[in-house]
């Protein structure tokens, strides 16, 4: 059977399970049958057996010279009346004063009667005259003393042809049984092939190992969701990057802190701990499945390459007005104005290297710098004023470069949408180093802005504060708003102010 389907296989078994099972029953209840007719023939062969010794007419008739004249026609009216195949009438010795055949009577009945002999009434099996009958023999009894002994019986055969007669309705039972059951059989074995698509267990077994194999695989968590929303399955990925327990499947969405994450049907950014993940659900016939994709790196990365973006941007900006300046003093020079084109070069000089030397020397760690550089420039494009707090003084202290420029960074851009005018402050000192963007915007009192899908742009926007305090939290430290509605602090005007303190590394303390 190697090579049949499954679904062949299991209607062979079911067959033979079907067919065991009804002709057990059959069995079974032919069994019950034949007994119950021996324990009925029993019954009414004593009834018969007890009636005939309490007749007066026995009595009477056994103390006549020839008791056999008037028992032998009686007994044979008793015995067709109850149905029995012989009543035998017989002296206390055995000798039979009546019998079905009359050439018996007078030989010595073929059973045990010393029960009887005593007073007792029982039933036997034995074989007589007429074959194996089931039998009973009671005493007649008269002043205290057994005066005769009546016996009553029906025969095996009698017995085995009614027992023929049920099993003909049992076999006929039984067909049926098996016909209803190969039917059904059948009916179950169409809709399992039609679901196994005639596949055998050795190519199910395969499949299975393919797909467990392949699912545990795949670098993209993958979950499946139940249409009541629990959770079927979920592969090492997925346990990973959602920060799943051992047992969560088979438990709601909800207990497992996922309604949210799992509420979109499309494709999402969420910030799960410390990952951003890119979570995609389709809904299908089986629930809704789920995939999850780890973009952290690309994230980061992305930044980063903003970043370097915007540094370029800004070099291209300062690279053209520069060319316009140039464009300017040669022209002066043209027209003999020497002396304003040295003016004017030396006035941009001047505010190019001011500016310059400023952020340089109060910001010793050159990412940042370079960072604060760029902004200013893009700040200046964008029709705002980026400056750097005459208290801001800040060193080189190890501080992972590309969590940096994501805060400060996200903090200044979001400053620079809202606000005319941002003030950025660098500092360190015993507690940590201490960074703050304040700005004259309209201000943000909202302590949402640091979830996931906060934003005031519209849609598509709302990961930049949300990383800002991921990377924070990487970092050890922390991140204060205050703004017109929920603290003292205020910025240039009446905006936001964002107070990030962050612990010094070891090696530099």
């Amino acid at each position: 059977m190697r090579g049949w389907s499954l679904a062949g296989q299991m209607l062979v078994l079911q067959l033979l399970v079907v067919a065991v099972t009804a002709t057990g029953g059959a069995t079974l209840a032919l069994v019950q049958a034949h007994e119950l007719l021996t324990e009925e023939a029993g019954a009414t062969a004593t009834a018969a057996a007890v009636a005939v010794a309490a007749s007066p007419d026995v009595l009477e008739a056994l103390g006549e010279p020839d008791p056999t004249a008037r028992l032998q026609p009686y007994a044979q009216r008793v015995r067709v009346a109850t149905g029995v195949d012989f009543i035998t009438i017989m002296k206390p010795d055995g000798t039979r004063y009546t019998h079905p055949n009359e050439s018996e009577i007078g030989r010595r009945f073929l059973g045990h009667i010393e029960r009887a002999l005593r007073g007792e009434t029982f039933t036997e099996t034995y074989t007589g005259t007429l074959g194996a009958s089931k039998r009973a023999v009671t005493p007649v009894m008269a002043g205290g003393r057994v005066r005769a002994l009546v016996s009553a019986g029906i025969t095996i055969d009698r017995i085995s042809a009614r027992l023929r007669d049920q099993l003909a309705w049992g076999g006929l039972i039984v067909a049926l049984a098996l016909g209803l059951g190969a039917a059904g059989t059948w009916l179950v074995t169409v809709r399992l092939r039609r679901q196994t698509h005639g596949l055998g267990p050795v190519e199910l077994g395969r499949i299975h190992e393919h797909h467990d194999a392949v699912l545990h695989a795949v670098r993209e968590g993958l979950l499946l969701v139940g249409r009541e929303g629990t959770l079927t399955l979920c592969n090492d990925a997925a346990r990973l990057l959602l920060d799943l327990p051992a047992d969560a499947e088979g438990r709601h969405v909800r207990e497992l802190g996922l309604a949210e994450v799992l509420a979109d049907d499309e494709e999402r950014i969420h910030l799960v701990g410390d990952r951003v993940l890119a979570v995609n659900s389709a809904v299908s016939r089986l629930g809704t499945v789920v995939t999850v994709r780890d973009h952290t790196e690309l994230q980061a990365l992305s930044g980063q390459l903003d970043a370097e973006r915007g540094f370029a941007e800004t070099l291209r900006s300062a690279a053209h007005e520069a060319a316009n300046r140039l464009h300017t003093v040669i022209t002066l020079v043209e027209l003999g104005r020497t002396e304003q084109a040295v003016a004017l070069g030396t006035a941009e000089l001047r505010a190019a290297q001011e500016l310059t030397d400023r952020v340089v020397g109060a910001v010793r760690e050159p990412v940042l710098a370079a960072l604060l550089l760029g902004k200013s420039a893009e700040a200046a494009e964008r029709g705002a004023e980026l400056v750097i707090s005459d208290d801001s003084e800040l060193d080189d202290l190890g501080l992972d470069a590309r969590e940096l420029v994501t805060i400060l960074g996200n903090l200044i851009d979001n400053a620079i949408d809202a606000a005319s005018r941002v003030e950025v402050h660098l500092s360190a000192d015993e507690r940590g180093v201490l960074l703050r963007v304040a700005d004259d915007g309209p201000g943000l009192a909202d302590r949402g802005a640091f979830e996931k899908g906060w934003t005031t742009k519209g849609d598509g926007h709302g990961l930049g504060l949300a990383l800002v305090g991921q990377a924070v939290r990487r970092l050890g430290g922390t991140i204060e708003m205050t703004g017109p509605e929920n603290g003292p602090e205020k910025g240039p005007s009446s905006g936001s102010v964002f107070t990030v303190r962050l612990p010094v590394p070891e090696h530099v303390r």
